[in-house]
């Protein structure tokens, strides 16, 4: 598997696509304050939806008016991410494709929005689905917990990916 990501990847590198985001000097820069900046507004906005399933914030609030708030930002937001993702990895696909931290950043995603459709389908089941029974109170709780750590292991494998010497792995 690891020859055919290195062969994608040096394919990758040498389109014209990733040629231009290369050569053009303005673009990493600028397209890496666009991620850096979706990235405050996800975890802002997650912060606020588990802070609040935790019992943290706004206990008085329905829970299901602070996800109408904040799911929004999120998913739209993600959006965000994965186009300014994609022109970084286009530009540089060898620092991503094959970085440990880049694939434990994307298994973590993956299982976090896993979860997070996991609440959004209870609260769209039914607005206080989290909330009816000490169960699902716990339920939740947990799903917020395991979610916020997630999250918090994505931001941080995200940044390692920078520093993460792939040639030494």
């Amino acid at each position: 598997m690891t020859h055919s990501v290195q062969a994608f990847s040096e394919w990758l590198a040498a389109t014209p696509l990733s040629m231009l985001i290369q050569n053009v000097l303005w673009i990493i820069p600028t397209v890496q304050t666009i991620h850096i900046l979706a990235i405050a507004i996800v975890m802002s906005s997650v912060f606020m939806m588990n802070l609040r399933i935790l019992g943290f914030i706004s206990p008085t609030q329905p829970l299901a008016a602070v996800a109408r708030r904040f799911q929004p930002w999120v998913w739209w937001t993600l959006i965000v991410l994965l186009l300014s993702g994609s022109v970084l990895i286009v530009g540089e696909p060898g620092r991503a494709l094959y970085n440990p931290a880049f694939m434990l950043k994307m298994a973590m995603l993956c299982t976090v929005l896993i979860l997070t459709l996991v609440f959004q389908c209870g609260l769209r089941r039914d607005a206080r689905f989290w909330e009816k029974s000490p169960g699902r109170r716990v339920g939740g709780r947990l799903l917020a917990g395991v979610s916020l750590v997630l999250w918090i292991g994505i931001l941080f494998a995200g940044r390692w990916i920078a520093y993460i010497n792939v040639d030494s792995v």
